[in-house]
């Protein structure tokens, strides 16, 4: 039997948008931090960082805001509430770090094939990259737990993991440059970190055209739901089966159930739904269900689907 109780955590919750305040601040601060230290070390990769903490902190703005939204309950109109906010939110997120990576590796070409009378000042580069590599580790950490069931949540602690990685890239090249003198290696690591965004990029734009595609949430196997569908006493067919989830974390099931007469004669039909129900809840992390008990035979004259 399995038991995956749904992470209580997600974006909607109070506590994962504190976390998210809290990583913002201190993306922000180090940001500025970091645009600084571009300037007063002439680091390109520095400044590539910096741009990536700014997207960051773009990133938890837009995840904030969709928070908030998603968290806004259901109505008339909108009877699944607001919670593909997040996705659009991701959406954005992805967008910019593709313009992102486009501009860094534009910068570090051109840098590269025209290095100019460019002098990096490893030491303060140094120190400011160390400083950038531990507020992320920080960031990380506050948003590991959330970003498992947040589709939003998940693009800013990629987004944050990525910028973890480049300041270990800047802090690799301030060292050959304190070492070697060899300058180049700032615009090596500037087009390093745009190499590392692009597939992160394209991994979180992937999802989200899932999510918007409408398509079956990824590890959700339906031929292993309706198997377990049926070996419900008195379940002799089911079809018509969709699933397809909301936004990370918040799958929804459909399908109609064919049963024998005899259910319906004694009164069980809905002490199985309860049970139809809480099984795709328990087994399967789907909390919204809606099944459409029917009798047997009138499930032999309609058009039958997936």
């Amino acid at each position: 039997m399995h038991d995956h109780a749904p992470d209580p955590g997600g974006i909607r919750s109070a506590s994962s948008r504190r976390l998210l305040t809290i990583s913002l601040s201190l993306t922000a601060t180090v940001m500025v931090v970091q645009v600084v230290g571009a300037v007063l070390t002439g680091s390109l990769a520095l400044l590539a960082d910096a741009a990536h903490m700014f997207t960051d902190a773009s990133a938890l703005v837009i995840a904030l805001i969709a928070a908030t939204v998603a968290a806004r309950p259901a109505d008339d109109r909108r009877t699944f509430g607001y919670q593909r906010a997040e996705v659009f939110g991701a959406l954005i997120n992805a967008v910019i770090l593709i313009a992102l990576a486009t501009w860094v590796a534009i910068e570090g070409i051109g840098r590269l094939i025209d290095p100019g009378e460019v002098e990096v000042a490893g030491g303060l580069m140094l120190v400011v990259a160390v400083v950038g590599l531990l507020a992320n580790a920080v960031s990380m950490w506050l948003l590991s737990r959330a970003q498992r069931t947040s589709i939003n949540v998940r693009g800013a602690y990629l987004e944050v993991m990525g910028d973890l990685i480049g300041s270990a890239a800047v802090i690799v090249a301030a060292i050959v440059i304190l070492v070697t003198g060899w300058m180049p290696a700032d615009a090596i690591a500037s087009l390093f970190i745009a190499a590392m965004i692009i597939p992160r990029a394209i991994a979180l734009l992937r999802e989200v055209f899932s999510v918007l595609a409408e398509s079956a949430p990824k590890g959700t196997a339906v031929s292993e739901i309706r198997t377990h569908l049926l070996g419900y006493e008195g379940v002799v067919g089911v079809h018509d089966v969709h699933v397809w989830q909301l936004t990370r974390g918040a799958p929804v099931f459909t399908a109609h159930v064919s049963i024998e007469p005899a259910l319906f004669a004694d009164g069980r039909s809905t002490q199985l739904l309860t049970e139809m129900q809480s099984c795709l809840a328990d087994h399967f992390d789907v909390e919204h269900s809606t099944f459409q008990i029917e009798p047997a035979e009138q499930s032999d004259c309609e058009p039958h689907h997936a």
